[in-house]
Formats: C-alpha cells, structure tokens, sequence
C-alpha cells in the first residue's frame, strides 16, 4: 500500500482511492510518466499545493493561514515542521486537536533533517527551543467563516468555468481554486454592496409579516453594469447569512416572474420584429379569439379599457394584450428569442406555450432536494404532508437582470458576470472572463421599449419604485395567489432585479409592491450623488404595426 510523493499527488488530484491492484499499477506507471516531464521539486510544489493538513486545509498556504496566520514565506523552519508534521495523520498530529502530538511529530522531523544535513545543530536546537504560536488554542472553538453571498457566487462561477474551460472534474476545480494559490479579480463594488446589505440584513426594512404557515419573508438582489455586464453588489436573502453556500436566492433559485417577463417575451421581440410600436392600437375585450390557442386571459383585477395603444397597454399590464402580441408573435419565437437573444438559459420547452410566455408563470424550477432553508435540507418526504406541490419554478434573479440590460444599452445584452479573471500564484492568466454580448434589438427598439418602461413607473404599476432626480424604468412581476412578487428596473446607469416571496411558495398580503419598495430602498442611496442622464434617444417614427388602427373595430374581437 505505500506511495511515493508523486503517486500520492496522483491520488489526491484524480481522487482515485479504490483500493485494488489494478489502480496502484495505473497509480504506478501514470507515476513514472509524470517524472520523464517534470522535476522533483515541481512535483512536490504541487503535492504541497494539494495535500490534506487538517482543519479543512488543502495545501500549505491554506494551512499557514489557518494555523500561524501567516504566509508560508514568513513560517519559520519550527512553524514548517509544525505544519508539515500534520499530513502523517491530520486527525492526530492537528495542533488545535494535540499540541502534544504536533510538539513531538515536530521534533522527530527536525531531528531526521539535522541527521540528513539539511540544517545544521544551531538550526536545529533554535527550532526545537522555539515556542510556537497559533492562532488558537486546544479549547477554543473552531469558528468558521461565513462567505458573502456575492463570494459564493464567484466561488461557483469560477468552478463552472475551470470544469468548463479546462476539461477538469468539479473536485479538482475546487481543489485548484482553494489551494493553487489562485488570485480571482472580481467584479464588485463595495459601495454598492454595502447598500445591498444595509437593507438586506436589518430586517426592519422588510415586511413584517409572516406568511400563514410562520415562513419568514424572502428577497433577493442582483445589481448589475449593463454596458460591461459587471455584477456590482447581489444578496440571495434576507437576515445575517449564517451557513456557506445554503439557497441563494439571487444566482440558484427559479421563480415565475409574472408580468415582467412581458417586456423581454413579448414586447421588445413583437416590437423587433415590426409588429407593434408604442402607438399601435390594439383592442383591450373579453372576447378576443388568438389564432392559436382557445386560451384568452383575464386581466388582473378584472376589467377592460376598450381599444388603448400598445404604451397604455405595457403601463397598465394588461393580460389580454400580451396574449395578443404573442399570438402574432408566436410562442415558439418568444421562446427562442428569451433563450438566444436575452440569455434566459433556465426555460423548459414546457415554457414554449401562451400563458408561460404571455403571464409569466414558467414551468421550470429547483427540486425540492436542491432546497436549503437555514440550517434545514427540504426534501420530498418531509414536504409531501405539507401539501405544497411543485415547488420554486422560473428564472432567476440574475437572468432577468441581465435580461433588462439590453434596453439600456442600445439594444446590446451583455450577459452578468462576477469575475474578470484568474491568476495562479506565478501570476499567469488562467481564466479570463470577458463581457459576452450578443446585438438583441435594434437601438430603436431599445428607446422604445425603455421609454415605455419609463411611463410604467411614472405612471404605472412600477410607481413605488421612482427616484429623485434620475429616470427609472422597469416592469413589476406578480404570480398566481400573490405568492412572487417582482420588480426589474433600470436607470441610465444600472439595471437591478428584485423578487420576493417565501421559499415555500405561498399567499402574500402586502401592501402595494414589497420588490418595488426594496428596488427603491437599495438604488436611492447608490443614485444619490450621481448626475442625472438621460437614455440615448435614436431617431424613432410612430407607424402604427401590424395590429393597425381600432378606432373602426372597437368591440369586435377583429385584431387585424
């Protein structure tokens, strides 16, 4: 069973540990292999980057750090041989389990380096004298450190990408990321998390209410750059986090968005491909009959206003319109439209349908035994006597932020990213991340349909989420019995989304828009000292579209 160095580099990086003679002879010559293209110390540079220390710790540096505080270039020849004393048995020679142990697997390493002539009888009995000092002691308590929501979703794109890119398993990806000394270059903005988090852990700034089962109110935020796709500032809950890497609501978690799905589903694609404009006249009537569906929707609230135009329409939010637009439209072009134009990656083909694409109440969605709550794992056992059915299902925060950018910037989607890039401890590149764009709409698209969404929150359901001094437009999002509200808006600087709900999807009873007021909370301190823009205004004509004028048809049910 024993191993050299490099076979138990091997071992670690491949996490082959099936004990069979098949795999030590694989081991064995996949060894030699390694030593015919590199040295020694190569070998070993790595072996120390990647070798288990205890305490969580993969690779010295991680272990410097845990133990001593320190950088390996600052650990003295006493602190070396502590740490290194601990790969024998992390379980036994751990300072912080057995400073006894540690001492004395210490001692018998610096002994065997002053018999071999790597140090010298000064060196040695400097070192053994040496009272060594850890960060903390047998008795205390192991304290962990608590990732921000932001870091974990670096932390997970980071990994995507090296599994991605460099062909790698998850575990190694992980393993590289943790213990190559790797440097990431993020793309956040503390200012502006530190807005984000202000609001979002003092729950005071959150409706008050729990839901009827006891569920404690949820959020979650996504800020982003729409020129450079830059993630500035996320929170995936509400509260002081307290678990690494439970639900995070903004990057994981897939919601129906409701009506603002409308602008990106059937609005913006209608109105690139000709089909409408602001001023379209389109007859808002119970009786409407789609060309491709017996389906027809009821308004929210009930309700008609008659023949109205497309604007009036958006800034109302108005079902029936948007099951019309679909129906020129058709569903299979909004669906492909969302997924190749606007990057909303998380449709099922189950959304390729008139009430999904036209409401927004999406069909894909988490698993339960994805779903962690707390310090509680939800799975379909400990749900089924709840009753609760399906469970979170839609897009997440972040597609629908990125999603927005395109009407900000001239009609250009830029997907969001977390990170610029990656360098290894010898400061080479090895991941870049540069924006990633693809021309969505026409720039007179664009205006158009940012100039609507301004109208929706001057005048419309977005209201709650004016600002002083700077244009705001964006769209809100309400669910089946309340049980997701929405709110994704923009200004000529960012474009942020906002949901709320209750992890298990129920009733809420609030009053007005509780995304729209958070929206507002969050960007009125981070607008408040910039200077006041406008949107970039192309040349745009006011044809009717191909719904054409209803004042003859008022009545009829005829769109045409």
């Amino acid at each position: 069973g024993g191993s050299t160095i490099t076979q138990q580099l091997i071992k670690n990086v491949t996490t082959e540990d099936d004990v069979t003679v098949q795999r030590k002879l694989v081991e064995i010559f996949r060894a030699l292999d390694l030593e015919k293209e590199y040295t020694k110390e190569e070998i070993m540079e790595w072996y120390l980057n990647i070798v288990y220390f205890g305490e969580g710790c993969n690779g010295v540096y991680t272990a410097a750090e845990t133990y001593f505080g320190k950088e390996p270039k600052d650990l003295t020849l006493a602190e070396c041989a502590s740490i290194v004393g601990i790969t024998n048995n992390p379980s036994k020679y751990d300072p912080f389990i057995s400073r006894e142990n540690n001492k004395t697997r210490q001692e018998t390493i610096l002994k065997q380096m002053y018999e071999q002539g790597w140090i010298n009888k000064e060196q040695y009995d400097e070192a053994v004298a040496q009272e060594l000092v850890f960060v903390r002691s047998e008795s205390d308590e192991r304290t962990q450190t608590i990732y921000s929501y932001y870091a974990e979703a670096v932390i997970n794109d980071v990994l995507n990408d090296l599994v991605e890119q460099k062909g790698v398993s998850r575990d190694t990806a992980r393993t590289l990321l943790y213990s190559g000394g790797y440097q990431v270059y993020s793309c956040y903005d503390a200012s502006i998390q530190q807005e984000i988090d202000d609001v979002y852990t003092n729950l005071d700034n959150m409706p008050q209410r729990p839901s009827a089962s006891g569920q404690q109110f949820e959020s979650a935020i996504v800020i982003m750059d729409p020129y450079t796709g830059e993630i500035k500032g996320l929170s995936g809950g509400t509260g002081e986090k307290t678990i690494n890497f439970g639900t995070n609501r903004a990057t994981q978690s897939k919601r129906p968005p409701g009506s603002s799905l409308k602008p990106i589903a059937t609005y913006g694609p209608a109105m690139e491909l000709g089909l409408i404009t602001q001023y379209t006249q389109v007859n808002d009537a119970p009786d409407i009959k789609l060309t491709g569906t017996s389906w027809y929707p009821k308004n929210s609230g009930g309700g008609n206003y008659g023949v109205i135009t497309i604007r009036e329409a958006l800034q109302r939010s108005l079902n029936t319109v948007s099951a019309q637009i679909l129906d020129k439209l058709t569903p299979r072009a909004s669906y492909e439209f969302l997924k190749d134009k606007l990057g909303v990656t998380s449709l099922a083909e189950s959304d390729c349908d008139y009430a999904p694409l036209a409401l927004g109440q999406l069909t894909n969605g988490i698993t339960v035994d994805e779903l962690q709550i707390g310090d509680h794992s939800y799975t379909d056992i400990a749900l089924a006597p709840l009753g609760l059915g399906q469970l979170t299902r839609g897009v997440t925060v972040r597609e629908m932020t990125q999603a927005y950018s395109a009407f900000v910037n001239d009609g250009v989607f830029t997907y969001g990213r977390t990170y610029s890039y990656v360098k290894d401890s010898s400061g080479e590149i090895v991941l870049e991340n540069p924006a990633r764009t693809i021309v969505a709409l026409k720039a007179n698209t664009a205006w158009n349909m940012a100039d609507m969404l301004c109208n929706a929150v001057n005048s419309g359901t977005g209201s709650e989420a004016r600002l002083s001094g700077m244009p705001v437009g964006g769209k809100t999002g309400t669910t089946t019995n309340n049980c997701d509200r929405w709110f994704v808006g923009f200004t000529p600087y960012y474009v942020g989304a906002v949901w709320t709900g209750y992890d298990m999807p129920e009733y809420m009873n609030f009053s007005g828009n509780p995304a729209a007021q958070i929206w507002k909370l969050v960007m009125e301190p981070i607008h408040k000292d910039l200077a006041t823009k406008s949107f970039p205004t192309p040349n745009v004509g006011t044809p009717t579209g191909i719904f054409g004028d209803f004042s003859k048809t008022q009545g009829t049910g005829d769109t045409e």
